[in-house]
């Protein structure tokens, strides 16, 4: 089981009426949990709050190929890295047949939408905080993207 499918097995519960999932292979352990109304460790009553719990010590080997924020340069003097400022889901266009908000080498202004951050189903714009040039998209359509992560990385101009 790969990130992609676990991704994909969080959205399909989402949809459904299903409560809990726990699902056990090999070394692997996945427990899923859909808060349906019950006040969270914040304090907060959300209704469609999901949570992930697994073994870090045996998901580590399944994300180990995965690119982590961290490997990725700090902001340097002509370069500008918009991070995430939430935990959500990526998504490069406002719908799924619309034009992504940003291509490489685009030009961008200080306020344009890069991109969006689904967060408990509200869609976040994440936008431009400089006048630059998109160089590289660090994120895809659907990735589940942490606080701080990088997005893009922006040339400025």
């Amino acid at each position: 089981m790969d990130l992609k499918d676990i991704k994909d097995l969080i959205l399909a519960i989402d949809k459904t009426s299903i409560e809990k999932v726990e699902i056990e292979k090999d070394d692997i352990k996945i427990n899923i949990y859909k808060n349906t109304g019950t006040i969270n460790s914040r304090g907060n009553t959300n209704s469609d709050d999901m949570y992930l719990y697994e073994d870090k010590n045996k998901y580590e080997d399944i994300v180990k190929d995965e690119p982590k924020s961290t490997e990725i340069p700090e902001n340097q003097e002509d370069f500008f890295i918009a991070k995430s400022p939430i935990v959500g889901i990526y998504y490069s266009a406002s719908s799924p047949n619309s034009d992504s908000f940003v291509k490489v080498g685009q030009r961008v202004k200080k306020g344009d939408t890069l991109c969006i951050v689904e967060a408990m189903k509200i869609m976040n714009e994440i936008e431009a905080e400089i006048d630059g040039e998109v160089v590289e998209i660090y994120a895809q359509d659907e990735d589940i993207i942490q606080y701080g992560q990088a997005l893009l990385k922006l040339r400025r101009i």
